[in-house]
Parts: structure tokens; sequence; C-alpha cells
């Protein structure tokens, strides 16, 4: 691994894969980066939960399928201990039922293994801001998927404006704040400002949740 000094706010980093070769392709390309610092490594899914309860990292990339205790249950486990944690699941598949899981788990991004190596990075500096990191191709999967479910509507206590729903139908389609505020010309504290309308509008949580009306609702497409 790579050994210098990293900036005060380096984004640290937990990486979880049972394949040598992976994980260290893994490190190799997050150490690379000034702004971003891998804090540990952990094998399987026990490992990972110990390690993210004693590392506390401001993001962990999770592979999704290794021997004893998998993924998913790992991500849920690390959320029940920490809601504020920030994962990535990190897979081969894009299968629309595990990016769903994952996504239900507790993970702000789902990555494919076969990614460009910008994508990875894009994905940590994304996630560590709070933001939902989906692949085209993945948000598309998962929008297929949610929109043959039954609706499972939450009451909505307030319509959306025309802007809330521009900004919603964004969210469906995997978009950052930064991304969201570059389309509609507008600041990222405006976004947020929406994203905090639209939650409360909608009754919902987070942006996951957010994420996940708009694709079953067929915004995200409008």
């Amino acid at each position: 691994m790579k050994q210098e000094i990293q900036p005060a706010q380096a984004i640290r980093v937990l990486v979880v894969d049972d394949h040598p070769l992976m994980r260290e392709a893994l490190c190799a390309a997050i150490a690379d980066e000034r702004d971003m610092q891998v804090v540990g490594e952990a094998t399987n899914g026990e490992e990972a939960v110990a390690q993210a309860r004693a590392l506390k990292p401001d993001v962990t990339v999770m592979d999704l399928f290794m021997p004893g205790k998998d993924g998913l249950g790992a991500i849920a486990e690390i959320k029940a201990e920490n809601p504020a944690a920030r994962l990535i699941a990190l897979t081969s598949s894009t299968d629309e039922d595990l990016v769903l899981a994952a996504i239900q788990a507790g993970a702000l991004g789902y990555l494919l293994k076969d990614s460009q190596r910008v994508e990875l990075l894009r994905a940590i500096r994304e996630v560590s801001r709070g933001n939902t990191f989906l692949p085209p191709p993945v948000a598309q999967k998962l929008a297929n998927s949610v929109r043959k479910r039954p609706p499972d509507q939450p009451p909505l206590v307030e319509p959306l404006t025309e802007r809330e729903l521009e900004v919603l139908k964004l969210i469906g389609q995997g978009a950052s704040n930064r991304q969201i505020a570059q389309t509609l010309g507008v600041s990222e504290g405006t976004i947020r400002t929406h994203v905090h309308n639209i939650l409360g509008k909608l009754n919902l949580e987070n942006r996951n949740q957010a994420l996940l009306y708009a694709v079953r609702q067929g915004i995200s497409k409008t």
C-alpha cells in the first residue's frame, strides 16, 4: 500500500473483499488518490463488522459474496450499529433483486466489479458526501424491477412542486446533489433544500427511499 501523508480531510476507506487480488487492486486505486486513505481491509463479513466498529471509516466498499457472513448481512449489521455509516455494495451482478436488497440493507452505492477505476473513485467521493451512487445500467435494472412491484407508496402530505418533481426524477436516475445542481443550473444548497422538502412531503426518511419511490412511480422515466 502506498505510504504518504494524507490530507487532514482525506476520505477514510475500509475495503472488504475475500479475493486478495481484487482487494489489492481496490486498495492500490484508492491509495493513489491524495484525498483518500485505506484505513483497513477485511476478507469476510465478520471481519468487516469488527473493522467498521473499530475504525469507523467514512466509506466502506463491501463485496456482497463472501464465505460466512455475506456482504448484505454485514451491511445490515453495520447500519444497525451505526446508522450514519456509508457503504458501497461491490459485486459482479446486476440482478434487480440483489440491487434492491443492497439498498434496503443500507448501501448508498452499488458498484460493479468490472467498473472503471474512475467510477470507483467517483462512487467513494459521492457516498462520502451522503449521496447515492448507482451506475446507469444498475439504475435502469432497478427501475425495471421495482416498476413491476405493487406501488406501496407512502401517503402524500402535500403535492410536490414542478421543480421538486424535476429533482425527484433525477434522484431516481441515480444523480448526486452536485449533478442535479449542474443539470438544473442551481446551487447544491438549493438542491439539498429541495431534497429535504421532498422527503418531508412524501414521508420518506432518506434519499434511498426517495430513489425507490421515484422508480416505483415511474417518475425517473417521465
